[in-house]
């Protein structure tokens, strides 16, 4: 026997339907600059939610490793503008060797930071 056609909407999928929860606490006013933007882009604001959720990025915190490299370069980026000052009082020529040698340490420095990511 066929079972009649009650109407209505038909029932969706398993992978679209909503049942997951998450609770979130926030301060008023971020919560009300939230409700703001979502009626501004005319969704509600749990579809505003998740909206900005599934298409934000979240980006890879530095290891300690590229920390360590990256004070490196910091401490050698100061050599540098110390060599500069050198070669403004002393003449440049004595100072341009220093400054290749640095540049190239430099160089292999941020080689292996990028290398990492």
């Amino acid at each position: 026997m066929k079972e009649k056609n009650k109407g209505g909407r038909p029932p969706k999928p398993a992978g679209e339907k909503l049942k997951e929860r998450l609770t979130l606490k926030m301060a008023t006013a971020d919560y009300y600059a939230l409700r703001g933007k979502a009626r501004a882009a005319g969704l509600t604001w749990a579809e505003y939610a998740r909206t900005a959720l599934s298409r934000s990025v979240v980006r890879q915190r530095l290891t300690a490793e590229q920390t360590s490299l990256l004070r490196q370069i910091a401490g050698m980026a100061n050599n540098l503008n110390q060599l500069a000052r050198r070669a403004n009082a002393a003449g440049y020529a004595r100072a341009a060797a220093e400054c290749a040698a640095l540049a190239e340490k430099i160089d292999t420095l941020l080689d292996q930071i990028t290398a990492r990511k």
